[in-house]
């Protein structure tokens, strides 16, 4: 999450990701998410955007933290009522055994892929013991460019499962299905969420 082309898209069209992902706050993945958690538990969302996931969280009562490496998007989820925002990325996840559950949605594809077997060891960490863990990313191969210019990493379902079985999660729930995001582009995707 420090590609420089990508960042500089989230800042300038901050206010167009901003309505695009609002109206996202009950989507089925992140209330199931939340009915995971024990009542009052610590939270991290990483790659928070504008924070709606956050937001959501801390109104259910979950203590709230909200990361992002774009300036602009942490001003966001710092005014979503119960929120603690902070400018970080994957590199600043060093924490062990303290969060009841980490959000990751659609944030660690805007990191190279030799970069993912590290990251989930991070969020291994993080977690406490038989933490929630829920990722979304884009299908396919390889790492290229959008059209508005973010840079992407995919991995094929398997390979995904690979990864997640090496780094120590144990997938309780995933699902595929196509979407338009910020460029428009329909693009492939896969949520889970998985267990430490």
């Amino acid at each position: 999450m420090t590609d420089p082309e990508t960042l500089a898209v989230y800042a300038d069209r901050a206010e167009e990701y901003a309505k695009l992902t609002d109206d996202a706050s009950n989507r089925p993945d992140l209330m199931r998410f939340i009915s995971g958690l024990p009542t009052g538990g610590r939270v991290l969302d990483i790659g928070c955007g504008p924070g709606f996931a956050a937001g959501a969280m801390a109104a259910k009562g979950m203590k709230t933290h909200a990361w992002d490496p774009v300036p602009t998007m942490v001003e966001m989820a710092a005014r979503r009522d119960g929120v603690t925002a902070r400018q970080a990325t994957y590199a600043d996840l060093t924490a062990s055994h303290v969060y009841d559950g980490i959000w990751a949605n659609f944030s660690m594809l805007h990191t190279p892929l030799a970069n993912w077997p590290a990251q989930l060891t991070a969020v291994a960490r993080a977690l406490k013991p038989g933490g929630l863990f829920h990722l979304g990313t884009k299908l396919g191969t390889g790492e290229s460019r959008d059209s508005i210019g973010r840079l992407y990493s995919y991995v094929t379902q398997p390979e995904l499962m690979d990864l997640m079985a090496t780094t120590g999660f144990k997938v309780e729930y995933s699902r595929t299905g196509q979407e338009a995001g910020l460029s428009g582009e329909i693009d492939p995707f896969i949520v889970l969420q998985a267990l430490a």
